[in-house]
């Protein structure tokens, strides 16, 4: 996703909307209450607040079960949102707080809220060598190594198996040739194709569309959280939508298969 230009007006918003959500929730003395671990209770599990379903979806898989989600699923391109008061709240309470480097108001959540949480910059990439490292890493940060050695095996074994299946779609046994958007290249790789370019996350110049179309790829694969239309609409390519991001349950797995059918559907399997 792209990186995005935080506003002056937008920050002073944040910051006064923090000093709300702190008072808030502070109490009079302005000390927070809890079991004397400065105020998390959480039962000897970690309290993780994420910055999207997405990273969301890494520290269940690293074997977190206390998730707090800020931008809501729905919102279409997670970095223009705005946090409210109470989702400024839930950043003072946690023992984790994750997002990725293309969110330019995360490190600004941490910093005003005062939270005593350890801020983790998640490297975000459903690729499952890329992505079972970080849940491995999430996994020794959150004192939970065995859950997600688990989670970082199920990726791997899920990806592998839909992959075997896609690359059966083939037309003759042959790898099919793909352009893709550059946050979509691991669903490039799920179908076994063949990347022949790539363009993004800025607008595709009408110098880079000649030379992509000039390599004839059979698939554009195209990332529905920057989509803006057919990519390659006279080259003949057919274009495949694909969502980084899971839905309310976090589960991983699930943009894996939703990959796979969308795939599916491109190769000519309906």
């Amino acid at each position: 996703m792209a990186r995005t230009r935080v506003r002056t007006s937008s920050l002073l918003a944040l910051s006064t909307a923090l000093t709300v959500a702190l008072l808030t929730g502070c109490g009079d003395s302005g000390t927070a209450t809890g079991s004397g671990d400065g105020g998390h209770q959480h039962d000897g599990q970690p309290r993780v607040v994420v910055t999207t379903t997405w990273e969301g979806a890494f520290a269940k898989a690293a074997g977190a079960e206390d998730i707090k989600v800020i931008v809501p699923q729905s919102v279409h391109h997670a970095p223009d949102y705005d946090p409210k008061p109470s989702d400024l709240a839930a950043v003072a309470k946690a023992d984790f707080v994750l997002y990725a480097p293309f969110e330019p108001y995360a490190e600004k959540i941490k910093e005003a809220a005062g939270s005593d949480a350890e801020l983790v910059e998640v490297k975000l990439d459903n690729d499952p060598g890329r992505a079972g490292a970080e849940i491995t890493r999430l996994g020794k940060l959150f004192g939970t190594e065995d859950r997600a050695a688990k989670g970082k095996a199920a990726i791997g074994t899920e990806y592998d198996k839909l992959g075997k299946e896609l690359r059966a779609l083939w037309a003759g046994g042959k790898a099919p040739t793909a352009v893709s958007q550059v946050f979509t290249t691991w669903a490039t790789g799920l179908a076994g194709a063949t990347t022949v370019g790539t363009y993004g996350p800025e607008a595709v110049t009408p110098g880079q569309l000649a030379d992509l179309s000039a390599e004839k790829p059979a698939l554009v694969v195209d990332n529905a959280h920057m989509a803006t239309g057919a990519v390659l609409p006279d080259s003949g390519a057919r274009q495949v939508t694909i969502a980084n991001y899971p839905g309310d349950d976090l589960d991983l797995l699930a943009v894996y298969r939703d990959a796979a059918a969308e795939l599916r559907k491109a190769l000519g399997a309906g």
